[in-house]
């Protein structure tokens, strides 16, 4: 929507890897409240996006950054960041499903606990509220305190997001979160997109242009570490400006 604040501001950030240079000079704002789907082919950065905005590359050596990336405004990279909080506002879903050992409910409150949280009430209505936006409650409130492994690949990926969920992120980062499901799990997971975005900021890089097209309010194109085109996600599947969009979404390469 022209002239809404962004809650992510990505600006003029390059990266480098010792291996290779990943992302350049990209500039993208990220509106609250929205679904951004990051769509290209492999090894376009995507993924290096997202960690760069959860600060989860920090620890890995011989790498380089310029730009600023800003959450409500502020460099999320500046020296008084404090990380864990920021982590704590801006959570990650990863495309391999990683439940903790653990029973269905330690799971979901993990990050709670961790935080120190030990109002009961609280925790029972985090544990319904997370499960029910990951649309994983109505499956498993029967069987809370079963252990986490014992669910279907596609649950386990729902749970995963619901652990996200329970400190109550800002910001949303699914990477590739529904690479390994079946095509039910999948609508479930794209289902719940449509009301987490009313709470939340929510990035994905989905794991096809088809899934992008069906989740994204807007889309970003990356090829070889470039934004080509920033758009609305009806008007960048439908009618491109960068014939290089055009070719990858009708299939040509990628």
């Amino acid at each position: 929507m022209p002239g809404e604040q962004p809650k992510v501001r990505i600006e003029n950030v390059s990266y480098a890897y010792s291996s290779g240079q990943a992302l350049r000079n990209v500039t993208l704002d990220i509106l609250p409240h929205s679904v951004t789907a990051v769509f290209g082919p492999a090894g376009g950065g995507k993924t290096t996006l997202l960690r760069l905005i959860n600060r989860l590359n920090d620890f890995i050596a011989g790498t380089q950054m310029s730009g600023r990336i800003l959450l409500d405004g502020v460099d999320i990279y500046a020296p008084s960041t404090n990380v864990t909080l920021l982590r704590r506002r801006v959570g990650m879903v990863f495309a391999l499903p990683l439940p903790l050992p653990g029973t269905i409910r330690e799971n979901v409150l993990y990050g709670p606990r961790l935080a120190g949280i030990r109002d009961r009430t609280w925790l029972e209505q985090a544990l319904v509220r997370s499960l029910t936006q990951a649309a994983l409650w109505d499956e498993v409130k029967d069987r809370i305190d079963e252990p986490a492994n014992t669910l279907s690949g596609g649950q386990q990926q729902r749970l995963c997001i619901a652990r996200s969920l329970a400190l109550e992120p800002e910001v949303l980062l699914l990477d590739e979160p529904t690479s390994g499901l079946d095509p039910i799990s999948t609508g479930k997971v794209e289902a719940s997109l449509l009301e987490l975005k009313k709470e939340y900021t929510i990035v994905i890089v989905p794991h096809s242009v088809q899934q992008a097209a069906r989740v994204a309010d807007y889309a970003a194109f990356f090829l070889m570490g470039e934004l080509v085109e920033h758009r609305l996600g009806r008007e960048i599947f439908t009618a491109p400006r960068d014939q290089r969009t055009e070719d990858y979404v009708t299939g040509r390469f990628g």
